[in-house]
């Protein structure tokens, strides 16, 4: 029985090594920082983020936050998380050039609150992918999704993959152009297109709720991290632009880990020292971004404190970051109602308890539902060991 990576060497006229297989993402040793929030956003400073236009300091929500608590449902029913597992699992050769092969498990899903009582999975998508140099695809007669997916037609009817009861969901293919960066270059090609696997799937999970009618105004999704996701390159932009706004109307960005000298104020001045002095309970005031990337698209963005800092290792710890996408033109011209940007930022606080301390070091700055949505996912992983071997 011949192996995952003789096989496909051998349907993509490729020569392959036997070079050292390991998790990407379990090589990363050395203490470092991933925000949350890539930086693509632009200040608009002839506008403001939300419609109370007086507001120049931070606001005090505690009183509010605990006035919902004891006479509101919360308003966050839904809460979604994605996450990616990146194997460099050998090198092949195409015409006297040595490419990673990529390998990646991707998991996303979406958990329900329906009482204190009821936590459950909503939505699970669970994958297993491939990614190769487009080069592979040499003999595709010009059509090389036709080829990539007729490749992994044959890979799921191996036995080998049979008799464990497992599928890959797309081989996908990165760009093989040469360039000086080498083969980890390539490498991060290839880390790229399972990222933007994992993306559309989260798309994917949002369109689905609004689908059935089950995001509305007393039932919000909390997605872990930004809303920042790039154009999908189709042509029809504003029709995909029309689409992301629409389906992330009841969508709240949380970001845990955000680098601080992102906030700017009207004057284009770091806003870092303000969010680390940030009291318990009081938000930032909204300001308004515009992002590009996913279609010149709007967003309000503000700051809250959910812990006191004497239970915090950082000054930004205990700190959140919230975005919201603008959807309609009123939004877009005057700002989130602050009523609104109130209402959603009193319930953030209120999901501050229980906590996870003790079992991630992110715990000040982690809301709970989100960390068990978090913790499903990477429970259904195979192990790297497991998904290594599977070559």
């Amino acid at each position: 029985m011949s192996s995952l990576l003789q096989f496909i060497a051998e349907q993509t006229s490729g020569t392959f090594y036997k070079s050292a297989r390991y998790c990407v993402d379990a090589e990363v040793n050395i203490p470092s920082l991933s925000y949350d929030d890539p930086q693509y956003f632009t200040i608009q400073r002839d506008k403001f983020g939300e419609t109370d236009t007086s507001l120049r300091t931070t606001k005090d929500l505690k009183q509010l936050a605990r006035q919902i608590q004891h006479t509101e449902a919360p308003l966050f029913s839904y809460f979604l998380d994605g996450s990616r597992r990146v194997y460099k699992v050998d090198d092949i050769a195409y015409q006297k050039r040595i490419f990673p092969v990529v390998g990646g498990q991707v998991g996303v899903a979406c958990c329900e609150r329906k009482s204190p009582d009821t936590f459950r999975t909503a939505i699970f998508e669970n994958h297993l992918v491939l990614s190769l140099p487009t080069l592979a695809a040499s003999d595709g007669m010009g059509r090389p999704e036709l080829f990539f997916g007729n490749l992994l037609s044959q890979i799921n009817e191996m036995q080998r993959l049979k008799r464990f009861g497992l599928q890959f969901s797309e081989v996908l293919p990165y760009n093989s152009d040469r360039n000086d960066g080498g083969r980890e270059e390539y490498m991060d090609r290839g880390t790229v297109k399972i990222q933007a696997k994992m993306i559309a799937s989260e798309k994917k999970v949002v369109e689905e709720l609004v689908r059935n009618n089950l995001l509305n105004q007393d039932n919000y999704l909390i997605k872990d991290g930004s809303l920042q996701y790039p154009k999908t390159g189709i042509k029809a932009v504003d029709i995909e632009t029309a689409r992301f706004r629409s389906n992330f109307r009841r969508v709240v960005g949380v970001s845990k880990l955000f680098n601080p000298e992102f906030s700017k104020d009207k004057r284009g001045q770091s806003n870092a020292s303000a969010i680390a002095d940030l009291l318990p309970y009081h938000r930032t005031p909204v300001a308004m971004y515009q992002e590009s990337r996913v279609g010149n698209v709007y967003f309000a963005i503000w700051y809250v404190r959910i812990r006191e800092r004497k239970h915090s290792d950082s000054p930004f710890a205990g700190v959140v970051k919230l975005e919201k996408i603008l959807v309609t033109d009123d939004e877009q011209n005057y700002g989130l109602d602050s009523s609104e940007v109130d209402r959603i930022t009193a319930n953030i606080i209120n999901e501050r308890n229980p906590v996870c301390y003790g079992k991630d070091q992110r715990w000040a700055n982690h809301l709970y539902p989100v960390y068990l949505t978090e913790t499903f996912i990477k429970s259904r992983y195979l192990s790297d060991l497991y998904f290594i071997n599977l070559f």
